[in-house]
């Protein structure tokens, strides 16, 4: 049973930053991309960022690129995401989501690309 735990998130204030961590069990992990994304009060939920298996490629939301950093540790089955200069519109729930394809990655945004997902951690940045 596959199972993405988020943790990391909290209460943060504008410009702050946070490094969430995504812990996966249940699979080969280095066998799949991995993405963020996040869903705001009202809103779709969004693709944020992605990394290949081996870490070697990351993709991003034009939204949160040059400030978010994805990375990887294979060796801890873990996924993080550096956040920095946050802003009030970064306040979401924000998710990790297991690529579907086992040696396959192009950091799709599609949803429907990701077959596991963790339950969240929310992130609140305050103005």
């Amino acid at each position: 049973q596959v199972q993405l735990v988020e943790s990391g998130g909290g209460l943060v204030q504008t410009g702050g930053s946070l490094k969430l961590s995504c812990a996966a069990s249940g699979l080969t992990f280095s066998n799949y991309g991995v993405a963020w994304f996040r869903q705001a009060p009202g809103k779709e939920r969004e693709f944020v960022a992605g990394i290949n298996m081996r870490g070697s490629s990351t993709y991003y939301a034009k939204s949160v690129k040059g400030r978010f950093t994805i990375s990887r540790d294979n060796a801890k089955n873990t996924v993080y995401l550096e956040m920095n200069s946050l802003q009030p519109e970064d306040t979401a729930v924000y998710y990790c989501a297991r690529g579907s394809s086992r040696g396959y990655y192009s950091g799709s945004s599609q949803r429907y690309e990701y077959a596991d997902w963790g339950t969240g951690t929310q992130v609140t940045v305050s103005s």
